[in-house]
């Protein structure tokens, strides 16, 4: 009798199980990046705004604030003139569960509006961003003369 080529059933078992078993190993290393990615998102959003502010506060040559509000984190000139339109200048709008928290070390009373100014020069106050939420959270000093962004936690979950 001749031995006719192919699998056995239980070799395409064992075969199945093997790709099953690498497939629920790589999940949770999947999961891991796609929350670091999303973190990273946030980051680079709260960057991104702290430049936008930056470059308007020097080019239109007058202060600008980032303002925490209840679902939103916006950019403004500090104070409006008559061309100003009354909507913010840029918006980091929160998503659920996310939160971007302001410390300003440098204030002089505890407990200041939320609020970060930006003066014509360039400068800033010195501040610390933490952020919290599903993909992990971060925290950051940001330089009062650059606003360059220094990194002190990082931790996706």
């Amino acid at each position: 009798m001749k031995r006719r080529g192919g699998f056995t059933l239980i070799e395409m078992a064992i075969s199945v199980f093997i790709v099953l078993l690498i497939m629920v190993l790589a999940v949770p290393s999947i999961r891991g990046v796609l929350a670091d990615k999303r973190l990273k998102r946030t980051l680079e959003a709260m960057n991104q705004l702290v430049h936008k502010a930056q470059d308007h506060s020097v080019h239109e040559r007058r202060p600008y604030v980032i303002e925490w509000q209840k679902r939103a984190v916006s950019l403004h000139p500090a104070a409006l003139s008559e061309d100003d339109p009354k909507t913010p200048t840029a918006t980091l709008v929160l998503e659920k569960g996310y939160a971007y928290i302001l410390r300003l070390p440098a204030a002089l009373e505890k407990g200041p509006f939320a609020q970060w100014i930006f003066w014509p020069s360039g400068g800033c106050e010195p501040a610390t961003i933490t952020f919290k939420g599903p993909p992990g959270s971060w925290e950051v000093n940001y330089s009062p003369l650059t606003g360059h962004p220094q990194i002190i936690k990082y931790a996706s979950q």
